[in-house]
């Protein structure tokens, strides 16, 4: 995957693949503070023109390694990064019983965020 630079926009809540200049695919997540602090991957979106190139398992790995740069868990509720998880489980540590579920209630709580 030469080329992608993934960078990570905390204030919007996305950390995104940029290739050229252009942003070519992305994770939307939020960082949950309650009952434990987590960040929470709602969507992963590749542009079309791009899939193939490994670029979503770059996004979520990174999103890992940020979290575990940070001492925190990722809870996912997007269904990507849950089957990227399931796959590497090495480098996707489970998050704690209750975090998935505060981070739906948490979405629910704010509709129209993503």
């Amino acid at each position: 995957m030469s080329g992608i630079e993934i960078r990570d926009d905390r204030q919007a809540g996305r950390l995104e693949a940029v290739s050229g200049g252009e942003v070519v695919g992305r994770i939307e997540y939020f960082v949950l503070e309650t009952p434990g602090r987590a960040l929470v991957p709602v969507h992963t979106i590749v542009e079309p023109a791009h899939e193939g190139k490994g670029i979503a398992g770059s996004l979520a790995r990174e999103l890992y390694a940020t979290a575990g740069r940070e001492g925190v868990v990722v809870a996912p509720l997007c269904p990507y990064v849950t089957k990227w998880a399931a796959r590497h489980p090495d480098e996707a540590p489970a998050p704690g019983p209750g975090l998935r579920q505060a981070a739906k209630e948490w979405l629910a709580a704010h509709p129209g965020r993503f």
